[in-house]
């Protein structure tokens, strides 16, 4: 049955819909038309730019090529110890078990991979893995996976939707019935009706001025889950890398890979001293992400950083040609940009906001929200990187979670009737992304986000206390009755101050959910840091914040991802 609306706009139907073209909207595609469904593919900018490429170093999976003791089990640990143990145990099992299938598929759609002596992927050491663990290819690994992931995709027949924004999810009794967007290009709406989607638009860090994420990274995909009534979880959790460029100003927070220091990079001081040995003497510069953000943090605060507000990375050590093969994008990343030869001198960086644990609740075994229809995968999804991600670790969750959402994601379809489309939904998204049309003299959408961008690094930064928090959360109320009265001028076509109207009011969404979460936790933990509560509690050891929609506003509760079998918490016990 076709109403109004559906004459009203173009209108594309599909079994499943993807909204978000990295690595884990891609590889969900390709899963999803295995078995025979019908997928489109929404990308808010253009195929091949999906951020997934900033992700240099490799991916982590436990195929032993190089280490030969290495196995699904320590790699399950490493993760487990890494988050905390706030992770969705489930979650990283699976992951654990799965990512060297999901590797060597990679290789055979004819992903390029560096290799050892004897021809098969050669595997680097990356911090918080107990054994050289990243497959890699250079340090380009995002990029060979996006190329590879599309071309298979292209051949297998996906319908792709490039610079298109979705506005809101559409819902039929309690379930997923579709989505309404923009063409970024001309400013018309279009409809996508579906049976399943699959929200894969990545994270969050656009609502920090210092980030290493690209401009798609507003945390729409959270926004929209959370308005059509699925859960958030975890969103206290917000890594901030060790290492992102600092200098000079208009490269500030560009990622510096960890595969620096995995290739035997050192960090150093204003007075040259190693201080890692301070924060971590065993693991050194090869410590987790959380632990090595906060070393370099500390070292600025009592005066000891670089002139430009950071540490000194240094390969030079290493041979120049060494250097230029393992690393190629960072030699060219640091000679155009900063005019700095890596092979003769140290690189300046200091913390960047890079990934959020937290996301659209799922479950592990099909990635499914606990809105009917909706499943989500990558960083958008919550669950298996607990309270601190381990690096490579993000890129082997695309494939393992990208696969099984987009399986589930089509069985699902396969299993459900067409979903009506509701003419008063339509009509309200309509109004919505049109309404800062209607006001004439409002505020700037730039001057909230400098000003959202601003707040959240001085008081929902690295380091945290309650004060803060609190203070962040009254001027994030004035933020949204600023947004609420906000204008953009001209017209439809090509407006960026109308794109970024539409993506403050998902920044300010997440910048909410992130500051509730981060205030109750009164505790230490993975990328948690409280000032005030420095240590880790055992009271919330075995909690995670769970937020949902209510009539009034943001609701918040505690939930347990519940104990693991008995012979995985023998192995994790191993390490207490």
């Amino acid at each position: 049955m076709t109403n109004a609306s559906e004459n009203k706009f173009e209108t594309h139907e599909h079994d499943v819909l993807v909204i978000g073209a990295g690595g884990a909207g891609l590889r969900a595609a390709i899963e999803a038309l295995a078995q025979g469904v019908s997928v489109g593919v929404v990308s808010k900018s253009l195929l091949g730019k999906a951020h997934t490429v900033m992700a240099e170093g490799g991916i982590a999976a436990a195929m032993a090529n190089v280490d030969s003791a290495d196995g699904w089990k320590p790699h399950f640990k490493d993760t487990m110890r890494g988050g905390k143990f706030l992770n969705n145990w489930r979650m990283a099992q699976l992951h654990a078990q799965e990512a060297p299938d999901r590797v060597r598929e990679l290789e055979q759609w004819g992903a390029i991979f560096d290799r050892t002596k004897d021809g098969n992927i050669l595997q680097r050491a990356f911090g918080g893995h107990t054994y050289k663990r990243l497959c890699h290819v250079g340090d380009r690994t995002g990029l060979e996976m996006i190329r590879t992931l599309q071309d298979r995709g292209v051949q297998q027949g996906f319908d792709v939707y490039m610079e298109c924004t979705i506005v809101r999810l559409l819902t039929d009794g309690g379930r997923v019935a579709g989505a309404i967007g923009y063409w970024r290009e001309q400013g018309r709406f279009v409809l996508f009706k579906a049976k399943s989607i699959v929200m894969a638009t990545g994270g969050i860090g656009k609502a920090w001025p210092i980030t290493s994420n690209s401009w798609e990274y507003t945390g729409d995909g959270m926004a929209l889950a959370y308005e059509a009534g699925a859960e958030l979880m975890d969103l206290e959790f917000v890594q901030f890398h060790p290492t992102g460029m600092v200098w000079p100003p208009g490269v500030q927070g560009i990622l510096v890979t960890e595969a620096v220091r995995g290739e035997g990079g050192i960090l150093r001081n204003s007075k040259g001293e190693r201080f890692m040995e301070k924060y971590d003497p065993k693991r050194m510069e090869l410590s987790t992400r959380d632990v090595v953000a906060r070393s370099i943090y500390t070292e600025v605060k009592e005066g000891r950083g670089s002139e430009h507000g950071g540490a000194f990375l240094d390969i030079s050590h290493k041979p120049a040609e060494y250097v230029k093969k393992k690393l190629p994008s960072m030699y060219h990343q640091f000679k155009e940009l900063a005019d700095v030869d890596i092979t003769k001198g140290p690189m300046e960086v200091g913390p960047t906001c890079h990934y959020v644990m937290g996301g659209i609740r799922v479950e592990a075994e099909t990635a499914q929200s606990t809105l009917p229809g909706l499943f989500a995968a990558g960083e958008a999804a919550a669950g298996l990187h607990g309270a601190n991600r381990l690096g490579g670790n993000s890129l082997s969750d695309l494939l393992v979670f990208g696969r099984r959402a987009g399986l589930a994601a089509a069985k699902h379809a396969k299993e459900v009737t067409a979903p009506n489309l509701d003419a008063a939904q339509i009509e309200a998204a309509e109004k919505y992304a049109l309404a800062p049309f209607q006001r004439q003299g409002g505020e700037n959408p730039y001057a909230i986000h400098r000003d959202l961008q601003k707040t959240m690094q001085a008081l929902v930064g690295i380091f945290r206390v309650r004060e803060d928090m609190e203070k962040a959360l009254g001027e994030l109320e004035q933020f949204n009755k600023r947004w609420a009265n906000c204008s953009v001028e001209g017209s439809r076509m090509f407006n960026p101050g109308w794109h970024l109207a539409l993506d403050m009011r998902s920044m300010l969404t997440i910048s909410e959910a992130v500051t509730r979460s981060a205030l109750v936790r009164e505790e230490s933990r993975g990328a948690h840091s409280r000032i005030d509560f420095p240590k880790l509690s055992d009271d919330w050891g075995t909690k995670n914040n769970i937020i949902s929609r209510g009539a009034s506003g943001m609701n918040l509760r505690q939930d347990s991802n519940g104990q693991p079998p008995a012979e995985l918490q023998a192995l994790l016990d191993e390490d207490k």
